[in-house]
């Protein structure tokens, strides 16, 4: 008789039970996730008069690469460069959110008397909201493009890398036992140190790769190049130390940066959804419906405490961020809810035995009612803000809409505050830089020569000028490489009292230079003189060839700049705006009635009270188009207008569609709506708006005037500037701050 291996049995069952699930959970319109978890407590060991599986060990395994493909997907969705983009407003109601509800999820399980870990395990899985069920909820309920939207956006990228953060802190502190401040810094340093490493290596060396293997590379091909360059990191993240859902997070997200990062994304997720609903029915099986009883009370306070603690440290962080009321009101609702990260979070702490059995079973039920609750919190988010404003205080209403306007637009940045970021992030990626050469010389280089090509002294000489060749340009780059010459230039020359901090920093260089090139040779010999002699050697060489070594280095800068902005960022948020406008995108449908009619014709802003900032049209881009411009089939409308504005002329346009890479002549992230102050020394003051010559000066449209406490929306064009009125015009913003000049 033939003999069926039991991992293939179990592999079968777990998929029927999922795919019964997954079908009756889209018939009933509910999230895929809580159908595989409901499929895992049916084959689950808690469940009898179903068969169930019997080798739990290798659906572990299974549900380990699981992780790793769930991990990767969000990484290649993540992108370092979507994280610059995101800003202050997202970013400061992410770590508020995030520091709030991990004090909430640790108070909490003390009240109920649990222990310390398990506590410290509970705040970590409340800190981290769902992705995929709030962009799952947005879709159905038709409100991405709302304004509130793009920060809740904006705040799960960051929470993405936060929740990164925590998995490395919550290893540490699970296998230490103890709160060891120093053990943690080190953990943080170290976490932070190979994650600037490893994008920068990855950046220059996997963009360059793909490219020069793109011939070869049909979908076959790329689908295995991909998991295997997954797998790489996972080895390297697990061979530093760290879970091996960090290294298949950092390459997706190097891979997010790459133009063949939708391609791999598409040929991936049929291996990250096979292997993600094994994950997520070993998460289900571990579900214990006894304990699920026996924690009714503990789990109601905790959906509780992640539901408000969620919409008040949100709000709150969106509030403190110069966020309106209602667009705060709506970002915290939307976020009130737990998810995958919360899975992993809880996994890990049953992986390393540090927490109790109940935990795991009692996060994911607060997920699955988070679940549920999570689009009609949405859906009630907009009504819940006017019941606050009609009975709240008037003027605490009046004082946040006037703290809102008041940390919106543009902001200057002084000469010192250029030139010291410039030089942290110079120091902060050379050092990095230099210190893995460091150690990968010791490490690996001079073992292998003097193991395999040359015993003895001279092996490791070899192995220390090798060291110092790949070293030198950055050394050079680090020390002597000028960084931000203009305001360097204005510094040196305008405030004589500067001269002194300026050549502070530069011999802060030199030296900081000097110590890596002793350091390094310290690790080969240990006499001083030696050191010394080389030392000298390294900064005379670096004198004498720093045009050689300035071009060197400018052709790697090149090619890792090109690398890194080979794809264009894809559905950028616009800044956030006043008096709850924001920017959007829409697209004229070839059955739309808009189809041929000039904008004059249309009266859009008259009937509508929206603005039409540009129209891109195949590669034209047409910015603030003319009354004669006429719509065309599939144009690219990007307007400004509030959500209920908006909400009524997409209807016009039949729909909207996400946002394609822009042609690089004229980009829209360069068109945003931005804040200036008049002044009596401004070009403008005393003109009106049609003779300033703001729409050809700035390619920008006036669309909003403040004057005394008066907010005037889409100013008549004959309306002269006054003295200290603050203008919001939308147009290049490259372009507009010369009207500050």
């Amino acid at each position: 008789m033939i003999h069926l291996p039991v991992l293939i049995t179990d592999l079968g069952l777990i998929l029927a039970a999922a795919g019964i699930t997954t079908l009756l959970f889209k018939r009933i319109k509910q999230p895929l996730v809580l159908g595989y978890i409901l499929a895992g407590l049916l084959v689950g060991p808690h469940i009898k008069f179903i068969p169930t599986v019997t080798d739990n060990e290798s659906i572990h395994i299974w549900a380990e690469i699981g992780v790793i493909f769930l991990l990767f997907s969000l990484g290649l969705e993540f992108s370092f460069k979507k994280l610059v983009k995101v800003g202050g407003s997202a970013s400061i109601t992410a770590i508020v959110e995030v520091v709030f509800m991990l004090l909430i999820g640790f108070v909490a399980g003390k009240a109920m008397g649990w222990a310390t870990m398990d506590s410290i395990f509970l705040g970590g899985i409340l800190s981290v909201s769902s992705t995929t069920i709030i962009i799952r909820a947005f879709e159905e309920l038709g409100v991405k493009h709302k304004k509130f939207a793009g920060l809740v956006f904006g705040v799960l990228i960051v929470e993405d890398l936060v929740a990164i953060l925590l998995l490395v802190l919550l290893s540490t502190l699970a296998v230490s036992q103890q709160f060891a401040g120093a053990e943690m810094l080190v953990s943080i340093l170290k976490l932070c140190f190979f994650l600037v490493l490893w994008f920068i290596g990855g950046i220059f060396l996997v963009p360059t790769f793909l490219k020069a293997t793109k011939k070869l590379m049909n979908d076959e091909t790329m689908l295995v190049v991909s998991i295997a360059l997954c797998l790489i990191m996972v080895l390297l993240a697990v061979k530093v130390g760290f879970s091996p859902a960090l290294g298949a997070f950092i390459m997706g997200s190097i891979l997010a940066e790459t133009t063949q990062a939708e391609r791999i994304e598409h040929l991936t997720k049929s291996v990250k959804d096979l292997f993600a609903a094994i994950f997520f029915v070993s998460v289900g099986m571990l579900i214990d419906p006894g304990i699920l009883v026996d924690y009714a009370v503990p789990i109601l306070i905790i959906t509780l405490a992640t539901i408000l603690g969620k919409f008040l440290s949100s709000g709150m962080g969106a509030l403190l961020s110069g966020q309106p009321l209602k667009t705060s009101v709506q970002t915290g609702l939307s976020l009130a809810q737990i998810g995958e990260f919360s899975f992993i979070i809880a996994t890990l702490g049953v992986t390393l035995k540090v927490t109790s059995d109940f935990l795991y079973p009692i996060a994911v039920a607060v997920s699955a009612i988070t679940t549920f609750t999570t689009p009609y919190l949405i859906k009630a988010s907009e009504p819940f803000y006017f019941f606050l404003e009609r009975n709240l205080p008037k003027k605490w209403v009046e004082g946040l809409n006037r703290y809102s306007s008041s940390t919106a637009g543009i902001t200057t940045l002084s000469d010192w505050k250029i030139l010291l970021k410039s030089y942290t992030f110079n120091t902060i990626i050379h050092s990095v830089i230099l210190i893995a050469l460091v150690f990968l010389g010791a490490k690996y280089l001079q073992p292998f020569i003097t193991g395999n090509i040359i015993n003895g002294n001279k092996g490791i000489i070899i192995s220390l000028v090798v060291t110092l060749i790949f070293m030198t340009p950055f050394l050079w780059a680090l020390a002597i490489r000028r960084i931000e010459r203009k305001a360097y230039s204005h510094l040196w020359l305008n405030k004589k009292y500067t001269r002194g901090p300026l050549i502070a920093l530069e011999i802060l260089r030199i030296a900081l230079a000097i110590f890596f090139v002793g350091f390094l040779i310290f690790q080969f010999y240990s006499t001083w003189l030696a050191i010394t002699i080389a030392v000298v050697l390294i900064v005379s060489g670096m004198v004498i060839f720093s045009r050689k070594l300035q071009g060197f280095y400018n052709r790697l800068e090149s090619r890792f700049l090109l690398n890194l902005n080979a794809r264009e960022a894809q559905n950028a948020q616009p800044e956030i705006l006043p008096w709850d406008t924001h920017l959007a995108e829409l697209v004229v449908a070839p059955e739309s009635k808009l189809v041929g009619q000039t904008l004059i014709e249309l009266s859009i802003r008259e009937k509508y009270g929206v603005n039409i900032a540009l129209i891109e049209r195949g590669k034209i881009m047409i910015p603030t188009p003319g009354r004669d411009e006429r719509l065309y089939p599939n144009d690219k409308v990007l307007v400004i207008g509030t959500d209920a504005q908006l909400a009524m002329i997409k209807e016009l346009f039949e729909g909207s569609v996400d946002e394609h890479e822009e042609a690089a002549n004229f980009p829209k992230k360069d068109m945003t709506l931005q804040k200036i102050v008049i002044n009596a020394n401004s070009p403008v003051y005393g003109q009106s708006i049609r003779s300033s010559g703001i729409r050809e000066t700035t390619q920008g449209l006036v669309v909003g005037i403040e004057r005394n406490g008066e907010r005037i929306l889409n100013p008549d064009s004959n309306m002269v500037f006054e003295n200290e009125d603050i203008v919001w015009i939308v147009g290049n913003n490259k372009k507009v701050p010369e009207l500050l000049k």
